[in-house]
């Protein structure tokens, strides 16, 4: 679907007005391509002392392919500041004090990462200090503009070598509407990464199952993963068996057509891939309805419906693929739920309920799947440019647009691509997490 503001924003008379009338200008994004560079620049990296990252990211960039700079170097595509130094309040002046002189060298569509330490993990002291990351990347994240982003990334104490792939992701266009989030890394027993024996196709050998595949975010989902080196199995209802054959035709994969819903459904899709696969090692739950009414409007089968389809499967399915042992130790579980779920959202309480959930089962199957070497984890969109979205009337439609940092939607890939970081091999230290693909949305936490 295409931005028609966007693309009168960005001729010359469109530019003018936008300038003239303070309306939005949505800064043109930049995404990967395969063959580009991770990082098309250099990154400057700084910390405070007694920080546990400082000298170490460096030589991961290294290891990525990616220069660390000086703060002499003019222009920079990344600014990653190790804060895990930072134990008192008094301390969090620092942040002024490397930020301030070098945001300005910052290049459009340029990454800023602070890794800070989980506040839970902290003492009295530092855990003050430590929470306070968090509004300070937040508001960098609505000031820097020009396409750049901000994050914060907590490290727990013993995953100092297991953020490379957060790294990758994080300083790449790979995150192009990711913005203004909180990822914790560590905390669990899973921070053994391997490495993959090729960064480009990090998921050769690997088996991905996609629900609702066929098209739209779910089709964005299961061609990144193949693009990564996933043998990719689709699964959709019946009704678009033809467009779920085709798509797995082309991507040298395996179609099943069945409704999640049913009551052998988990069996079925166990047996399958137990059978033609030996197991699975990517699990991701994107298939959803929506049934939008106002409460007082709505009938329970329409209630009860949402449900089921997005939260009850997936957790059935998860389950049953866990306690059947067809998801391989190693393995991602990654749900999709929605900034719905965050925030809520008017005519939607069955659909906010159930994306709330997958919140919920993401936070309740952590630490379970964590036994089996299995991570969780959720992507939670925001407006993503759709089939499904074109329908949106257009003032709300364009709410949607522009009232985020980034002042315009995002696209299925983006979804995809924070999919694909989440099922990386080297994102064994990822989980519990769910992040919000929304251009920092000015909408929920």
């Amino acid at each position: 679907m295409s931005d028609r503001y966007q693309a009168l924003v960005r001729t010359p008379v469109g530019q003018l007005v936008a300038k003239n009338l303070g309306l939005p200008n949505p800064p043109p994004l930049v995404r990967y391509t395969p063959g580009q560079p991770l990082v098309d620049g250099t990154v400057l990296v700084g910390g405070v002392p007694g920080g546990r990252l400082v000298d170490v990211v460096p030589g991961l960039l290294g290891d990525l392919g990616v220069q660390a700079s000086g703060e002499g170097d003019q222009r920079h595509r990344g600014l990653v500041f190790d804060a895990t130094g930072i134990t008192t309040a008094e301390h969090l002046v620092e942040l002024q004090r490397f930020f301030s002189p070098v945001v300005r060298s910052l290049a459009g569509n340029g990454r800023v990462l602070v890794l800070g330490s989980p506040p839970e993990l902290a003492e009295d002291g530092e855990r003050v200090a430590q929470r306070a990351l968090e509004g300070f990347t937040r508001s960098l994240g609505k000031e820097v503009g020009r396409g750049s982003t901000v994050q914060l990334v907590q490290v727990a104490p013993g995953a100092e070598q297991a953020i490379t792939s957060t790294l990758a992701f994080f300083l790449s266009a790979k995150s192009a509407y990711v913005s203004g989030q909180v990822v914790r890394l560590g905390g669990n027993s899973l921070t053994d990464v391997p490495e993959p024996a090729d960064w480009q196709r990090p998921l050769d050998g690997t088996v991905a199952l996609v629900t609702g595949a066929a098209r739209g975010i779910g089709e964005s989902i299961a061609r990144t993963l193949h693009r990564d080196g996933a043998t990719v199995v689709g699964l959709d209802v019946p009704q678009v068996a033809g467009d779920l054959k085709a798509l797995t035709d082309e991507l040298g994969g395996q179609a099943i057509n069945l409704d999640i819903t049913g009551k052998d459904a988990s069996q079925r899709i166990a047996a399958r891939l137990r059978d033609e696969y030996g197991g699975v090692d990517v699990v991701v739950h994107n298939a959803g309805i929506t049934r939008d009414r106002r409460l007082a409007n709505m009938d329970t089968d329409r209630f009860a419906s949402v449900l089921a389809v997005n939260l009850v499967a997936p957790q059935r399915i998860t389950e049953h693929l866990l306690g059947a042992d067809v998801l391989r130790p190693g393995g991602r579980v990654v749900g999709v739920a929605s900034i719905a779920g965050i925030a809520g959202n008017t005519g939607q309480t069955n659909y906010a309920t159930s994306k709330a959930g997958v919140i919920g089962l993401v936070q309740a199957l952590a630490g379970p799947a964590g036994e089996h070497k299995v991570t969780v984890n959720a992507v939670a969109p925001g407006f993503i440019e759709t089939q499904m979205t074109a329908t949106v009337p257009l003032a709300v439609r364009e709410a949607g647009r522009r009232m985020n940092s980034l002042r315009q939607g995002g696209l299925p890939v983006d979804v995809a691509e924070t999919v694909a970081w989440f099922a990386h091999p080297g994102s064994s230290a990822v989980t519990g997490n769910v992040v919000r693909v929304c251009g920092q949305s000015l909408l929920g936490a």
